[in-house]
């Protein structure tokens, strides 16, 4: 008979038997494997290793907060993404970790971004307005520029070029494919390294550190000051005094162009798609912009509460970090059931965020649940930055950015969808699919 406490499992052949599917898109796989067998189970990935899956937030609120010591990033982060962008925030652990969010979580303090406020607003506005009108538009690659060139503005104001950018973008975009094929194909590992695949998006990556270490150099020889993140963090010191040394300065600017785009550009494509389907919210948004009593950008962000819950209520739907990996340092016990030594464990946010236990009509677009309600009532079940001290440092940066484009995309156009379904491609992130809408100037 089987311990009530132990985690029920997914066999290897089952999971063999759906490779390809889960290869296209792992979340109906995972949703069927919740449905038969509960909130958490174990899905055997090769004849010796597993990971859990869970769409408890009890759980996830306990290894993230409560118990957080107990628990590191995985490999997937550690590891496979460090290899492509280097030990950065995103990616360090343990002491390397704490030494580097302490240095660099000032520089996204809401006093100092407000020096970059003007960069984003610009760099919003110039992509908008490359929308074409009355004509079937994928906005996606729209709101992926957008999110690069405001990163870009952000970090080095006028100081790269479109080239560049465009080049890093490719780079980052490229590498994050192949390390979606090494993480859904774990059988072909030994493919990928004979043929050179991972060689070749590794020495790819070279080149983006090349141009990253040429601003840098510019910057430090020239007497101009910009204000911008690269300031910031030519600026910052650690507890001795030292600054950053110049192949960890890479690594962070690396990891802020990867997290910081990648997410935020999924997020507004979801959420141009739900203001198509809503009409009514478009126009809310435009009534609030009408209320504003001053010019002053960071005093408009303040007066726009419906616009952050409608980015809110978007991010719940489709949160762009739809999954969070943690491995566990030693033997733990959570509502007795037992998490040996060394377990991967993936959270699915995407299920967790349409819990119909906690969210009143789950699958639908509500954004007037997130209005005059304190973050404490439902931050227990609401995960899009994470949570706890790893939550995401630029969490305020990209609530800032999707306001600001979702107010610009609202005042200068009038969204109508043209399919009635959404359709997502869940790569590292949640990306959409197909996000073909039409524009009409207002």
């Amino acid at each position: 008979m089987k311990d009530k406490n132990q985690i029920p499992e997914v066999s290897l052949a089952r999971f063999l038997k759906h490779s390809l599917d889960i290869l296209k898109n792992p979340l109906p796989f995972h949703k069927d494997n919740f449905e038969r067998l509960g909130n958490t189970f174990r899905l055997n990935i090769s004849f010796t290793d597993s990971v859990i899956f869970s769409r408890d937030a009890g759980l996830l609120q306990y290894v993230l907060q409560k118990n957080q010591r107990n628990y590191a990033k995985s490999t997937i982060q550690t590891k496979d993404l460090a290899k492509y962008v280097g030990k950065g925030l995103l990616t360090a652990e343990g002491a390397h970790w704490q030494t580097q969010r302490k240095l660099i979580q000032p520089a996204f303090h809401k006093k100092q971004l407000m020096l970059l406020l003007d960069n984003i607003k610009a760099a919003i506005t110039s992509e908008i307005l490359k929308i074409e009108t009355l004509t079937d538009f994928d906005i996606f690659p729209i709101m992926n520029d957008l999110a690069f060139q405001t990163v870009a503005k952000s970090l080095f104001s006028s100081a790269i070029d479109n080239e560049e950018i465009n080049q890093i973008q490719h780079i980052t975009e490229a590498a994050q494919n192949m390390l979606v094929r090494e993480l859904r194909q774990p059988y072909l590992g030994w493919w990928f390294k004979a043929s050179g695949k991972i060689e070749k998006h590794v020495a790819l990556t070279g080149e983006a550190r090349t141009i990253l270490k040429k601003l840098i150099v510019e910057r430090k020889k020239g007497d101009e000051r910009f204000d911008d993140l690269l300031d910031m963090l030519l600026d910052a010191r650690y507890e001795d005094g030292s600054a950053m040394e110049e192949e960890q300065l890479i690594d962070e600017l690396l990891i802020l162009f990867t997290a910081g785009h990648e997410t935020t550009s999924n997020a507004l494509t979801f959420a141009a798609q739900l203001l198509a389907q809503h009409p009514e919210v478009q126009e809310q948004i435009m009534q609030e912009m009408q209320r504003f009593t001053s010019e002053d950008l960071m005093q408009r962000l303040k007066e726009s509460p419906y616009t952050k819950a409608v980015i809110e209520e978007s991010m719940r739907l489709y949160p762009p970090a739809y999954f969070i990996d943690r491995v566990n340092i030693e033997d733990d016990v959570f509502e007795k059931m037992e998490i040996p030594k060394g377990s991967s464990l993936l959270f699915s946010l995407y299920e967790i965020h349409k819990d119909p236990d906690f969210w009143e009509a789950p699958l639908a677009f509500k954004p007037e649940r997130f209005m005059g309600v304190a973050k404490k009532e439902y931050s227990s079940h609401y995960f899009p930055f994470g949570a706890g001290p790893r939550m995401c440092v630029g969490n305020n940066f990209a609530i800032y950015e999707m306001v600001m484009a979702l107010q610009t995309l609202v005042s200068n156009f009038k969204i109508a969808h043209k399919t009635s379904e959404i359709e997502i491609t869940p790569l590292i992130t949640l990306k959409p699919k197909n996000a073909i809408l039409q524009f009409q100037k207002r």
